[in-house]
């Protein structure tokens, strides 16, 4: 990679984020009510408070908990079921009607029978996350398990390679690419819907506090426990789930 290639590609999205930012500011100068449309600079204030006082990294702290618990749960159980589905077409006929219903459930109904059915809990809570975050792991392993060279599996056979050697010097290496993708893309939707659980059932994290603030209209809390979220989001994107990605694409970019 040469020098000063980093540099370039984070310009653009910096641009992006002044470009929405100015554009917030100028609708919040135009709207005047503060009460309904804050200005960034009150939102960074409240930010800042809730930082110096401790709250927000308490919050945040149990948010990331609970989304980190969910996706390594998602991730393990997903990617087995896409191998297995992938390998096996009796499992895939066996198995695919129920992916198909969990794919199309609404995540509000999962995360209300979870809390039903098991109690207000942790163990409720992030089962519930990672059960609608399951199927869509399932969906992308398993296309990419079916799409796995059979020259390279001729090969295993040739050489005898026992099962876990296979799957780590064969499979693996060629769905690098689907689970990065579905790493990306899962923990975006994970964190979305742990909000949600937090919201209905929890007594702490990022969702908690902004269904305390929607009940007193606070939209400038709201923004801020928000905001302060999707900011530790962006950070896990940009530096540990962006570089896996490159990282397992790579054979790519130098096939190409």
């Amino acid at each position: 990679m040469r020098p000063g290639r980093p540099s370039r590609a984070l310009l653009p999205g910096l641009l992006s984020v002044a470009a929405m930012l100015l554009v917030w500011t100028v609708a919040s100068q135009l709207t005047d009510r503060p009460q309904t449309l804050p200005a960034p600079w009150h939102v960074a204030a409240r930010i800042a408070g809730l930082a110096a006082s401790g709250e927000l990294w308490l919050n945040a702290g149990m948010t990331l908990f609970r989304v980190a618990a969910s996706f390594a749960l998602a991730m393990v159980v997903g990617m087995g079921l896409g191998l297995w589905m992938g390998r096996s077409r009796a499992a895939d006929d066996w198995l695919n009607p129920g992916l198909i219903i969990l794919l199309n459930v609404p995540a509000l109904v999962v995360i209300v029978l979870c809390y039903i059915w098991i109690g207000l809990n942790e163990t409720a809570a992030i089962l519930a996350v990672a059960l609608n975050k399951i199927p869509v792991v399932t969906v992308m392993i398993r296309e990419g398990t079916r799409a796995l060279r059979p020259d390279l599996d001729d090969m295993a056979r040739t050489f005898r390679m026992a099962p876990l050697p296979r799957l780590r010097h064969v499979v693996l290496p060629q769905l690098a690419p689907q689970i990065a993708a579905s790493a990306r893309a899962g923990i975006s939707l994970i964190w979305k819907i742990v909000l949600v659980v937090e919201f209905l059932g929890r007594s702490n994290g990022v969702g908690f506090k902004i269904h305390l603030l929607f009940s007193s209209f606070d939209v400038t809390g709201v923004l801020a426990w928000a905001l302060a979220f999707v900011a530790v989001m962006l950070a896990i994107d940009l530096f540990l789930l962006r570089p896996l990605e490159s990282r397992a694409n790579r054979w790519r970019q130098d096939a190409a």
